[in-house]
């Protein structure tokens, strides 16, 4: 639709009643648009959990203000170039035409018939003096999709800021506000919360739990995966240790690289059993398709070569520098096929609906980026769907999937002690070696990862843990991955608490049939790793100390220090131990 062919159109823009109607909203969408209308703002934010229709929010606005000829440009800032694609289809469908510039078009030679354009944070940063004239001679709204990236960088927060002062009306969406830095974002509120502490203010926030309510998202089940784990360090010592037991930060980033390392078993034995758990969701859901998010362009191609290995296809392999990730990610979209391996293209706003598992095989550890990541996998098409994410047990990880629909926002002036900062350093020894897709394996310098192995540790859902440790490919991983991919949130708490039952079960009953003959140093030692197992489930479930539960347990059962117990001793502690984990 042309800017002449908008002047003589009549107010009531017949031709697009069918779309936007207040039937065809979300009620959230309604709501928001609602009290957009009564409030008519010149800066307006819209936070909500991704999946639930920002788009559709922001195109519904920018329709009703063209339609009353009160703003005669749009111009969408989006964080990477295949949105401006995704944004500009969106807008079509409505009879908005925005130009994502991909025929190599300037503003001297773009067409008059389109009513806007899309433009990325980092092409506002290039070229923030054309915006900024645009918006001076025209009534514009400049809608920002993802405005937290307005703060990645003080220039691209500058940039937007010079380049939108002037625009009649802005409109900022995000799905996950927070940040690590004190970057502000530009055209954000804030509030002071204590001298020098200031946090972001929404002027409609449409969470997780609201979300998954209404059925506009899925329940998302978190597959933990932990093991043993051995690597050589730059000084030739070789250590060992079990991801998913509590230690040190540094020896748990190492571990964590080791299990992420393609050589070792860890990673194959995950692919396999999400490869599993995918086909098990395709028996209700035939296009579900999963994807792998990897550190790197080295980690993706080699995941990728173990999938063709597992499954007998090649899959979608979608890599930043490739001039085709967008037409791959597409493509992927539009058919059946049944993975895709990626390192950041599909992190944030890349909308594949079908997307149902996700394996999370990166060491990047910010909740900003685990909140965007996960969002891939939540969007629902139907009521009932669930959606599966596969974790390496790692704290960082299991703390941000545990309050995954916790609503947090940007604050600026955070103490540096606070929350997170035991995991600032690992964070940025991540980040760094993250900035380059095409590094080598070796993610943070000399490293060499020896062996890795995987064990299924629990499932984590709506904060709730269940199962314990098996072995791959047992009854007991089975049980879980076999969970139908039709349910509803408390037919899932239901067949996750049969499926601890069952497990705890098998296991008395192996218990019993164990052989007499064992040497009593090995049944000892396999006493106490399960007594250990068990501890450290319920701890993360209570969020207490292991040394807590252990002394509990002697409160309750009596008898000396672990090291000391005999096994008559261990085993009552297993025991009570399973009755509090069924409890």
């Amino acid at each position: 639709m042309s800017s002449s062919a908008l002047e003589n159109l009549s107010p009531a823009f017949p031709q697009r009643a069918a779309w936007g109607t207040a039937s065809s909203l979300r009620a959230w969408q309604q709501e928001a648009i609602s009290q957009y209308e009564r409030d008519q703002p010149r800066d307006f934010l819209c936070v909500a959990t991704p999946g639930a229709g920002k788009t559709t929010f922001a195109l519904r606005v920018a329709l009703m203000l063209l339609q009353r000829r009160e703003v005669r440009r749009i111009v969408v800032v989006t964080p990477t170039e295949h949105l401006k694609v995704q944004w500009a289809d969106a807008a079509a469908r409505v009879g908005i035409q925005l130009d994502p510039g991909t025929g190599g078009s300037s503003r001297k030679g773009r067409s008059k018939e389109y009513d806007g354009s899309a433009i990325t944070y980092a092409g506002v940063a290039a070229r923030s003096y054309v915006y900024e004239a645009l918006c001076v001679s025209k009534d514009v709204l400049v809608i920002f999709d993802e405005i937290h990236h307005a703060g990645d960088s003080k220039s691209w927060g500058e940039a937007v800021q010079y380049a939108f002062t002037n625009a009649k009306r802005r409109l900022s969406l995000t799905g996950t506000p927070f940040r690590s830095d004190d970057n502000p974002i530009p055209f954000v509120a804030y509030d002071e919360l204590a001298p020098g502490v200031k946090q972001s203010r929404a002027d409609y926030t449409y969470g997780y739990s609201e979300a998954l309510a209404d059925h506009v998202v899925r329940p998302v089940l978190f597959m933990n995966y932990g093991g043993p784990m051995r690597w050589r360090t730059k000084s030739g010592d070789e250590l060992a240790a079990d991801l998913g037991v509590p230690m040190t930060k540094d020896l748990t980033s190492a571990a964590w690289r080791t299990a992420l390392a393609p050589q070792g078993e860890w990673v194959g034995a995950v692919l396999r059993a999400a490869d599993r758990r995918l086909t098990e969701v395709r028996r209700h859901i035939p296009d579900a398709g999963g994807l792998v998010i990897a550190t790197n362009q080295t980690t993706a191609r080699a995941y990728a070569r173990l999938l063709t290995e597992l499954t007998g296809t090649k899959p979608c392999v979608v890599l930043s520098d490739d001039s085709k990730a967008s037409g791959r990610i597409d493509e992927f979209s539009a058919s059946e096929d049944r993975w895709m391996v990626a390192v950041r293209m599909v992190s944030e706003g890349v909308d594949v609906p079908r997307l149902a598992v996700g394996v999370y095989a990166t060491a990047t550890s910010t909740p900003l980026f685990f909140a965007q990541a996960v969002g891939r996998f939540v969007r629902s098409r139907r009521k009932g769907e669930v959606a599966t994410v596969f974790l390496p047990t790692v704290p960082v990880l299991l703390a941000h999937a545990a309050t995954i629909e916790r609503q947090r926002d940007h604050v600026l002036g955070r103490p540096k002690s606070d929350e997170t900062d035991i995991w600032a350093e690992t964070e940025a020894l991540m980040e760094q070696a993250n900035r380059s897709e095409s590094a080598s394996d070796d993610l943070l310098g000399e490293f060499e990862a020896l062996e890795s192995q995987a064990t299924f540790d629990h499932v984590l859902f709506d904060s709730q843990q269940f199962g314990m440790h098996a072995e791959p490919t047992s009854q007991d991983e089975a049980d879980y991955l076999g969970l139908p991919g039709l349910l509803e949130p408390a037919q899932v708490s239901a067949l996750l608490a049969d499926r601890q039952r069952r497990q705890l079960k098998r296991r008395e009953r192996q218990d019993r049939k164990a052989e007499p003959e064992v040497a009593l140093h090995r049944a000892l030692a396999s006493k106490r790793k399960e007594l250990n197992s068990l501890v450290a489930q319920y701890a993360r479930l209570k969020g207490i100390p292991h040394s807590h539960v252990h002394a509990d347990l002697r409160r309750e059962c009596g008898g000396p220090k672990l090291a000391q117990a005999s096994q008559k001793e261990v085993d009552e502690r297993v025991q009570t131990m399973r009755g509090w984990l069924r409890s």
